[in-house]
């Protein structure tokens, strides 16, 4: 195996001797990392960026791929909302996050605003207050386009559909 030599500044050397802690092996930690480097920069090149998004209950906890956004689009009721986002990955793969929430909307006077002509205009009232309870976020990974049709709604499908097959980044030779 042939030796590299690599020069490490004093401030981090720190950094170096951390690095060879927990890998075990120095070798081995900057080759991770370099790997880790390079798979990220290639594609960034290619157009596609790193994505974190949360899924789960509430807070939940965070997952990270490198993708494209092709279509974000949503929905919503008096009892809630839904937001979806979908990506292509750079593996190839459609990415699907959905996040679901459920508002509770609660008025002094909402009776009187549920019929009538005033159904229709809705509640101008200064007095409303509503919250938000805790949704939860989900991640679906699907291989074609065709599997998300069943996951979001007809017309954010009609845009994914449309954007799938464009290039994260097209070069023009202008």
């Amino acid at each position: 195996m042939p030796n590299k030599t690599i020069y490490v500044s004093d401030d981090d050397l720190p950094l170096y001797k951390r690095a060879q802690e927990l890998a075990g092996n120095l070798s081995s930690a900057i080759s991770i990392a370099l790997r880790k480097y390079v798979e990220m920069e290639e594609g960034r090149f290619e157009g596609y960026e790193e994505i974190t998004v949360r899924v789960g209950r509430g807070t939940g906890r965070k997952q990270r791929f490198s993708g494209v956004l092709l279509a974000e689009g949503g929905r919503s009721s008096s009892s809630g909302y839904e937001a979806f986002k979908v990506y292509r990955s750079r593996t190839g793969k459609f990415v699907l996050h959905a996040d679901r929430r459920s508002q509770i909307r609660q008025n002094a006077d909402d009776e009187r605003y549920l019929t009538g002509w005033r159904s229709w205009v809705g509640n101008w009232s200064t007095d409303q207050s509503w919250s938000m309870a805790q949704g939860e976020a989900t991640l679906h990974v699907v291989d074609t386009v065709e599997e998300l049709r069943a996951l979001i709604p007809d017309d954010l499908y009609q845009l994914v559909e449309e954007a799938a097959d464009q290039p994260a980044v097209e070069d023009l030779d202008i």
